[in-house]
């Protein structure tokens, strides 16, 4: 375990030189893949370490070795467990990475839960795509396996939030509650007395399942994310009533919804309004199935991280017992043939794999059927794609018509949006030095640059891909 201390105005500050910030992921128009290598005298740390997702292009940088060398690096410190901000890390661990994974104890256990599912997608994609034949790499093989993901595992080492942690005599991280999924924080990193400050995903000021997130108040240097830096989100009040509407115009038609959904956080979310939409009977009692074992998994951790989230103990046992929980895939084979009206939530958020493809391999011809979208699809996706009104579906290498109704609703984003990036900025008296906009598409990201300079004065740079910026 790291060594733990409180900041104190009375520890002497050594001037240090040669810190730099190189942008190895969600930069450049990219919203995933985040990573960032801080290089300072005597130690090198990385902030994040996603999964590049999307297009074929983008996916294909996680086969490509980052442009360090990666046995130097010393510490990763996680800001949360999303797949985008994780999923490289046992591909870090093949390329020579040693050192220690610092986050909370909940990012670490989301990140766990999150990485031996991924590699178990990836086991089962690549010995389906040998089977069939449909892969143009022979044989197509799996970017890592269960074992790597433990021995990934054993580099984990647990950090208190809100507490100061050592990592040398001149330098410090703090980690903060930010919001988003449960043990999400943002990372303070002080380098001789100069703060630099990672973002990480920013949740909601309010929240149906989760707290406030906590802000910083002081950053010499700011990397910011700006998923929606272009954008407002409807209340929650509002998106509820909009998930009856899609609910109850489903059912009419005789139709099953299908939700693609984020297994942390996200699915949870969707239960809990379902479970209260249900109770208030604003919508009739339909079967609910989670097809999702990852979610189920996280769904367990809610229970035992209570400081991190609002729901009560007695309301989750009961909201769990009335909904139906899949973990063997001969169910999802079962419910995908049954034509009696239903909701189902199942993995992956963004279509990309998981249980949802299942689904829409049998249902996706359907015109009575619903595909709703609640959360950000990323360029590239199978889900970006629907949801810009494509009329086939590739799943496990054929190509299916897709004729189902699509919907979506941004309200139920685990994302900030524009008032609350500015929001989460607020104590933030004096002006960054230097403030960096990362994990957010070109557009979102001008914008939000637009706001921050007519707004707080502040100038802010768009980093390129690969781009290593000397900070002092």
């Amino acid at each position: 375990m790291v060594e733990h201390r409180a900041s104190s105005a009375e520890t002497p500050v050594t001037t240090i030189t040669g810190v730099s910030i190189q942008f190895l992921g969600a930069s450049s128009g990219i919203v995933t893949g985040s990573k960032y290598l801080v290089s300072a005298p005597g130690m090198n740390i990385l902030v994040d370490c996603g999964l590049f997702q999307g297009d074929k292009r983008s996916r294909a940088l996680n086969w490509e070795a980052p442009p360090v060398n990666v046995p130097d690096i010393d510490l990763v410190l996680l800001t949360h467990g999303h797949l985008d901000h994780t999923g490289f890390l046992p591909r870090l661990v093949n390329l020579g990475f040693k050192g220690r994974i610092l986050a909370t104890g909940p990012t670490l256990n989301v990140t766990g839960i999150i990485l031996k599912d991924t590699a178990k997608i990836q086991e089962e994609d690549a010995e389906r795509a040998n089977r069939r034949g449909y892969s143009s790499h022979k044989p197509a093989q799996p970017l890592y396996d269960l074992k790597d993901v433990e021995r990934t595992l054993k580099l984990f080492d647990e950090v208190t939030e809100g507490e100061w942690t050592t990592l040398a005599p001149t330098i410090k991280v703090r980690f903060q509650s930010v919001g988003h999924i449960i043990g999400a924080t943002f990372i303070e990193l002080d380098i001789s007395g100069e703060r630099i400050v990672f973002s990480g995903d920013i949740g909601r000021q309010e929240d149906i399942l989760l707290y406030t997130p906590k802000r910083p108040e002081r950053a010499d240097v700011l990397l910011i994310e700006s998923t929606y830096g272009d954008r407002v989100h409807g209340s929650q009040a509002d998106t509820v009533l909009q998930l009856a509407e899609v609910i109850n115009e489903t059912f009419s038609r005789g139709g099953s919804l299908f939700i693609p959904s984020f297994a942390v956080e996200r699915t949870q979310l969707l239960m809990f309004v379902i479970w209260r939409l249900l109770g208030e009977k604003r919508i009739p009692d339909i079967p609910v199935v989670i097809d999702s074992p990852m979610g189920v998994s996280v769904l367990d951790l809610f229970h035992h991280s209570r400081t991190w989230h609002k729901l009560d103990p007695e309301e989750c046992t009961r909201m769990c017992a009335h909904f139906h929980r899949t973990m063997r895939f001969q169910e999802t084979l079962r419910f995908r043939k049954d034509n009696e009206p239903k909701i189902v939530i199942a993995g992956s958020g963004m279509v990309t794999g998981g249980r949802i493809l299942n689904y829409l391999e049998y249902r996706a011809g359907n015109t009575n059927d619903t595909l709703l979208f609640v959360g950000y699809q990323a360029q590239g996706t199978k889900g970006r794609a629907l949801l810009e009104g494509a009329t086939t579906l590739r799943v496990y290498g054929k190509v299916v018509p897709f004729k189902m109704q699509v919907r979506r609703i941004d309200g139920l984003s685990a994302h900030g949006d524009q008032r609350d990036l500015l929001w989460w900025l607020e104590l933030v008296k004096d002006p960054p030095r230097n403030v960096f906009i990362v994990h957010g598409e070109k557009d979102a990201a001008l914008a939000f640059q637009k706001l921050l300079l007519e707004q707080r004065g502040w100038v802010a740079e768009l980093p390129a891909l690969n781009q290593q910026v000397k900070i002092s």
